[in-house]
């Protein structure tokens, strides 16, 4: 848990401060802090620049033992996002040192020109996701947590900020929650074992949890999903999460792609990059950590989380390109590409909602194809909807939270290249170009008039490299998202 504190620096209990320094302005109300970065600055190695780091000892004057400085670069340049980069870049650095708390000075909003509420969430934020190590698989553990993360803060701001950073930490965990399980190797999160798992956390938080097996697939006619899961050994879950304070309200439906490992099916993926392929259920996960975490806060807003959850495999028993399956909506669809997946296990899951439901919102969350990642690159999701409110609340959201959303077009013609001869619909546009569009229209046709927005987060789930708060790995992309949006 992080806190804000408000104490006078001279009697500060904490080994290490951190002190974020601006190249060209003074950003802090105190005078010993300005002192300190004075001193710091007439090193030639630190002038405040971004990146700039350098760290004094034991200095004569000052209990702490460790005062760490980090560069912000120039005012112009200074936004929320530098501010939670800062943070989580403190924290890291001082896991790396193996050591156990950290004091980060929050500078002067007014000074910044940043809003003090968002100044202090994003730094809130650097610094619990800049928090989290996932060394689960690793013999020997390097490094651990920090035990305890304050902000030093005026005494008016400590006490009006208290219950904000209680909700920052907490939607945090639920991001960090969903980085594990995008971790996870996909030997030990096969349909049933990620559906346990999100159902025994559910639980935890008294969410109502619904999981269906095979059987009730089946009885429920849920033929698309179905086809998916058919050429694996693993049998598919359905894994429904209710959060309802209010019996009146319609839910809001959040629907997440849960695809366990994506081989391609019969339509086999190049190997390259296919030891990926882990990370095809980060939608469910995403999902599962806003519902928990929507749980943990007592939200007043009725939440309906659905994840279909299969194992895309090429077997005996697998679908095959050309076969022609039979939606939960009925809908008749020839299988063109095994490896467009997820849209058939989502167009039933989606169906399901509408119908059970009936909400006043649908929003599904899918790493469904590579072709958004070819438009808008890896730390861009792509936002499609019909309803421009929709689509405008959620790319606010995403620049709030720097998870970055980009709302693409969905053209009533490209509707035309998603013609079968043989079925009511492809699964596989005719043409190889604007691949990200096509799929958001085909899922379009199973929400009928619903206000809906499809977010493809392929892209931005997943890093090869470590940033400033977040490891390698799954990024859990789309938790602070959503809990913006709907206001969590």
């Amino acid at each position: 848990m992080i806190h804000l504190q408000a104490v006078d620096l001279s009697k500060a209990k904490t080994e290490t401060l951190v002190i974020p320094v601006c190249e060209d302005k003074d950003i802090h109300d105190d005078p010993t802090i300005a002192a300190l970065i004075l001193r710091a600055k007439k090193l030639k190695e630190f002038k405040g620049k971004k990146g700039d780091q350098i760290a004094f000892y034991n200095l004569p004057d000052v209990k702490i033992v460790r005062l760490m400085f980090i560069g912000l670069g120039k005012l112009a340049k200074i936004d929320l996002e530098a501010m939670r980069a800062m943070a989580g870049t403190a924290v890291k650095e001082c896991i790396k040192k193996d050591l156990s708390e950290v004091l980060i000075a929050v500078p002067s909003a007014a000074k910044t020109n940043l809003p003090d509420q968002p100044l202090l969430t994003a730094l809130t934020e650097g610094a619990c996701l800049g928090n989290h190590l996932f060394d689960k698989y690793k013999k020997e553990k390097k490094h651990k947590p920090l035990k305890k993360i304050n902000l030093l803060v005026k005494a008016a701001a400590a006490k009006k900020h208290r219950k904000l950073s209680s909700r920052i930490a907490t939607i945090c965990q639920g991001t960090a929650l969903a980085r594990e399980w995008v971790n996870t190797p996909p030997n030990e999160k096969v349909p049933e074992q990620f559906a346990r798992s999100i159902a025994r956390l559910a639980r935890r938080e008294k969410l109502k949890v619904t999981v269906w097996g095979e059987k009730e697939l089946k009885q429920q006619k849920f033929g698309a999903l179905l086809a998916v899961a058919a050429g694996s050994q693993h049998k598919p879950r359905l894994v429904i999460l209710e959060h309802k304070p209010h019996k009146a309200q319609k839910a809001i439906v959040l629907v997440g792609k849960g695809v366990t490992f994506d081989s391609g099916g019969i339509n086999l993926k190049p190997s390259a990059g296919l030891e990926d392929m882990k990370i095809d259920m980060s939608g469910a996960a995403a999902v599962a950590a806003t519902l928990i975490a929507a749980a943990k806060l007592k939200s007043k807003v009725n939440l309906v989380g659905i994840m279909p959850l299969v194992e895309n495999m090429p077997s005996g028993q697998a679908s095959r390109p050309g076969d022609i399956i039979k939606s939960y909506a009925g809908t008749t669809v020839e299988i063109g590409n095994t490896d467009a997946e997820g849209r058939l296990i989502l167009i039933d899951a989606l169906a399901y909602g509408l119908k059970k439901y009936k909400p006043r919102t649908i929003i599904d969350l899918a790493t469904l194809t590579g072709a958004c990642m070819v438009a808008l690159g890896e730390k861009i999701a792509g936002v499609f909807s019909f309803d421009d409110k929709l689509a405008q609340e959620i790319v606010s959201s995403g620049e709030k939270t720097y998870e970055r959303c980009w709302r693409m077009p969905l053209p009533e013609d490209y509707k035309e290249l998603l013609k079968s001869n043989f079925a009511d619909l492809s699964n596989m546009s005719s043409t190889r170009y604007g691949g990200a569009i096509t799929a958001a229209l085909f899922l379009a046709e199973f929400v009928g008039k619903a206000r809906w927005a499809h977010i493809d987060i392929a892209g931005p789930v997943y890093g090869k490299k470590e940033t400033a708060y977040c490891g390698a790995g799954g990024t859990g992309f789309g938790v602070r998202l959503l809990c913006d949006l709907l206001e969590v």
